[in-house]
Parts: C-alpha cells; structure tokens; sequence
C-alpha cells in the first residue's frame, strides 16, 4: 500500500437513509447457530489479522476513515444481547460505538522493540489471543503498533469475533473499505478466473462420469463422518511442531508468519495445474 493508509465511504447505498434503515432492521436480529457456536465458552473464536503498512501509521488518519466506512456495518456497530423473554437467546442490538474503546495504541516498551521488533510483534499478537473481548460493546478491536520490522514500517492487528463473519465475508468488506492507490474513487480489482472448472467440465462428459462423481461424493462424505465420529471418540491429534504445547495445564500459543514470494505461489499453482482459488482452499 503506498503512502499513508488511505480509506474511503464505502458505498452500499446512495443515500445515507438506506444505511440507517439496514442498521435498524438488523437490531434485534437473532444471531444465527454458528454464531451462537462461536459464543459457546470451550468454544470461544477470534480473527486476528495482522496488517503492515509501508508508513508509521496516523491514528487520526484511521479513525476518519473507520467512521466513514467500517463502523458504517451493523454488525461492527451492534453488540450480542441476551434475549430475557426467549430464553438464553442471543440477537443483536445496535450501539453507539466510541472509536476510542476500539483502536488500542499500547505505549510500547523501545528496549523490547529495538531488540527484537518481529518477535515482540509476535509475542503481542500471543498475548492478544488470551484475552476476551468486552462483549458490552461490539466485538472488533484494532490495535496500532508503529514498529519497524522486517516486512513493514508498522503493523495493525485486527481482532474480531468469529460471530460477526467468516475470513471470506471481512476480505470482501476491507476490499469494499479501501481504493486504489492510483485513483482514490475506484475500488480495487481482484483478477477473475474464466476458465471453465475442472469439475463442470467432467459432468459435461457424460452420464457415466456424472454417476461415478455422485459415487465418489457419497463415499468421501461416508469416510469424513467416520473419522469425525471416531476423532470425538478415541483418535487424538497427531503431535505436531505447530500443535499448542500445554504446560502445567495451560496451553501455549503462539503466531508466526512467514513471507511467501508471490512467485513460489505461481510455480506451486503451475505445478499442481490449479487455479488460484483451489490453490488458497487447500
């Protein structure tokens, strides 16, 4: 991203009233039961996404921009809510959201940073995971951290609660959030495939290929039920470098990144002969 972190008013509607009454409609909005899943206290899911920007980032400069676009969405202006005359039901409410309980500058210790500004990055990022978000007020947090490391002048690490969307839903909505560089009005492009799929090309060859598809469809999905069945019965996880460790009854986590070239990516693509999108769902 060159330049300062530039956003802009996403536009969902043309008219500012269209936006007050999506917000309005979705308040008392039951959440769906993945959602109340991702609530569940053994079960308890967070995004962190970890941003770098090529510039020290301007606090004041993200807060303009997340009032014009990202606190805009009723689920990062609502708060989960339980439901007294259903039960323990929970919906949605909508918020006044204070930017300033959301955007997290923590004063930042120079010795640590100096030393070693990637593992102190990764070692925040650890600790960040261990601690719950406020569920009084909407459950996204943004926390700005101007360190130099290897890869970045500085970094913004999102945190989001898994009920408000899946990692495909908030990619499309920070797309709809940002413009190009280049023209501060049009939105980013992402490159289409338009080659036909491999697997609408089999069905197109015949009934036999189609049968023997619907065949191996039943059989993975048998197969997929077993190992689930016996997983939650006796078969453990296999011990792995990046599995937690548990020490003293706690386990350990931690996140490591690691830049990939965009060129190993194509050769692994070319190889395999998949298309990006297989590629990113492995």
């Amino acid at each position: 991203m060159a330049g300062e972190i530039r956003t802009a008013e996403v536009v969902v509607a043309a008219d500012i009233k269209a936006i007050d009454k999506e917000k309005s409609s979705f308040t008392g909005y039951a959440l769906s039961p993945a959602a109340r899943l991702f609530h569940s206290p053994k079960f308890n899911c967070y995004i962190v996404a970890i941003m770098g920007c090529k510039t020290k980032i301007n606090p004041a400069v993200v807060k303009l921009g997340l009032e014009r676009t990202l606190i805009k969405h009723p689920r990062f202006s609502s708060k989960p809510v339980v439901d007294g005359c259903k039960g323990r039901k929970m919906k949605w409410e909508q918020t006044e959201v204070n930017l300033d309980d959301h955007i997290i500058i923590p004063n930042l210790d120079d010795g640590d940073v100096v030393e070693s500004p990637d593992k102190f990055v990764e070692d925040y990022v650890s600790h960040l995971t261990t601690l719950p978000l406020d569920l009084n007020k909407p459950l996204w947090e943004l926390h700005l951290l101007n360190v130099k490391t290897s890869d970045a002048e500085a970094v913004g690490v999102f945190k989001i609660h898994h009920s408000i969307g899946d990692g495909a839903s908030l990619v499309s909505l920070l797309l709809a959030c940002t413009r190009k560089s280049s023209d501060t009005e049009e939105l980013p492009t992402v490159p289409m495939n338009n080659k036909p799929s491999p697997g609408a090309a089999a069905l197109s060859g015949g009934v036999f290929l189609l049968i023997w598809t619907l065949l191996k469809l039943i059989w993975n999905t048998l197969v997929d039920l077993f190992l689930f069945a016996a997983t939650m019965l006796f078969l453990k996880d296999t011990k792995t470098p990046i599995k937690a460790l548990t020490v003293e009854g706690q386990q350990l986590r931690r996140f490591v990144h690691r830049t990939v070239s965009l060129d190993d990516i194509k050769l692994v693509k070319n190889a395999l002969n998949m298309v990006q999108s297989d590629l990113f769902c492995q």
